[in-house]
């Protein structure tokens, strides 16, 4: 097959300004699916900060307190490993979908393009469909044009508003955010927040739309990586199509010398970025399937068999079949089960205590008025449970040694005591300089919870 490329094709040139796409409302099997899924992501976002637990905020991630409560577990610094883990399953399951799905994720889970055809749903309810739009765009400024647009941005910015305070909700107690905000005494920082975020929300789905997706989204530059030709795709067959013509419905395609394509231009007009299918696989296709469920509908029209744009892979394009699972997929499950499967043992064998033990930095030991050694300590004890526990606080490696500490100390849900204490026993006890000893915490409600403390005990 030989392909004729004219030279000014070859030429890469800069960005330009296309102006708004606008979006024709498109209903298909693939879009009732993604409007569903929409709705219960978009449900879930803005119903988790609600859920009690314990008589607490379920999910808060409280930067203030440099705490993130999950249900019964609470993250704090020292646990970075797991956040960074968790980043690396995501990671690598995006790898694993994307090398097997392609950008499932950008066309149906993305909160871009579900923001953004949230927003083009109102538009289209306000301004009109795809053509009413566009006229009414070129129209000079009247008072129908401006009700309607002020109509459109009143309630976009109101989208944006409640986007931003739900968000914002899981960094501040819902509780304290709302009633707040219902008696004007929010905090300039809160104020802040929630602004940001709403003119952030408000200018990506509302603005920006695709171009965040084509010019400042990351993953689209690098699925590349990803990609083979076993990778599910959208993609339009072009050996069915081509010729592609308009004609009538009762016409003979085969008569005309056309394919099935009708060139009817619908699969570019629903198209959230704008691409034209038929081109070719093109980096800015999310996968949305908006233009399959538009080539289906008018192949319904003519009685064409549905699937001439369909998911795919380019071994199917070319008549050969692909396998259901390759050496690279098989890779990307395996690291993900296996981080997942590590992130796990990691939260199970998860002790939430934090002990860390302190010497005296001014001297390193003394005697006392009864002629003891005595050595001073600082622990610090971080009670990570969210409920307040008794700590004892025992010594190992030294005999007949007095500790100043009462049997046990009581530590509320997640504070940090620091507690002094000072170890004091007879020298002639003391075979050498330098004693290893141990610290033992125990939760006395919860025995399991315990943790050992190495450091050292001197005399002269």
């Amino acid at each position: 097959m030989k392909f004729d490329i004219k030279e000014e094709q070859l030429i890469i040139k800069p960005y330009e300004n296309e102006g708004t796409i606008q979006v024709r409302e498109q209903k298909g099997r693939y879009q009732g699916l993604r409007r569903k899924l929409s709705w219960l992501l978009m449900i879930i976002f803005m119903l988790v900060p609600f859920i009690p637990y314990n008589g607490q905020q379920a999910v808060l991630l409280d930067i203030s307190e440099q705490q993130f409560r999950i249900f019964a577990i609470t993250f704090w610094p020292q646990d970075f490993i797991f956040l960074a883990g968790i980043f690396m399953v995501a990671a690598f399951a995006l790898f694993f979908v994307t090398a097997w799905l392609g950008r499932v994720w950008c066309g149906y889970t993305c909160p871009q393009t579900i923001w953004t055809l949230a927003y083009v749903w109102v538009e289209h309810r306000i301004e009109g469909n795809r053509n009413k739009r566009i006229a009414l765009n070129k129209k000079p400024w009247t008072l129908e044009k401006i009700n309607k647009k002020a109509q459109k941005h009143i309630i976009w910015f109101f989208m944006s508003f409640v986007t931003a305070t739900t968000f914002v909700s899981y960094f501040v107690p819902v509780v304290e955010l709302y009633s707040n905000m219902l008696s004007f005494e929010w905090s300039g920082l809160v104020t802040f927040w929630v602004f940001f975020f709403a003119l952030c929300t408000y200018g990506n789905a509302g603005f920006l739309r695709e171009k965040v997706c084509t010019h400042m989204c990351p993953y689209a530059r690098f699925q590349s990586a990803m990609f083979d030709k076993d990778t599910l795709i959208v993609a339009y067959d072009p050996t069915r199509g081509e010729n592609r013509g308009r004609r009538k419905r009762k016409d003979d395609p085969k008569e005309l010398g056309l394919g099935d394509c009708v060139d009817c231009n619908l699969c570019v007009e629903v198209c959230p970025v704008g691409i034209d299918i038929r081109n070719g696989l093109q980096y800015e296709c999310i996968n949305c399937a908006l233009c399959v469920d538009a080539c289906d509908q008018t192949m319904d029209k003519f009685g064409y068999e549905q699937g001439l744009i369909s998911y795919t892979s380019e071994q199917q394009l070319t008549g050969k079949t692909s396998p259901k699972f390759s050496y690279k997929l098989f890779g990307y499950a395996s690291f993900t089960l296996l981080i997942t499967a590590l992130m796990a043992f990691w939260l199970y064998s998860r002790i939430p205590l934090e002990v860390s033990v302190l010497r005296d930095r001014n001297v390193l030991y003394r005697v006392n008025y009864e002629g003891h050694v005595e050595n001073i300590y600082t622990l610090k004890i971080l009670n990570k449970n969210q409920q307040a526990f008794h700590y004892s606080i025992n010594v190992q490696g030294l005999d007949d040694v007095s500790v100043n500490i009462p049997d046990s100390v009581l530590i509320g849900a997640g504070k940090m005591l620091q507690i002094p204490v000072t170890l004091a026993t007879d020298g002639y006890n003391l075979t050498k300089k330098m004693t290893d000893i141990r610290f033992v915490v125990q939760a006395v409600e919860q025995p399991e919870t315990m943790l050992v403390k190495e450091t050292v005990f001197f005399r002269d």
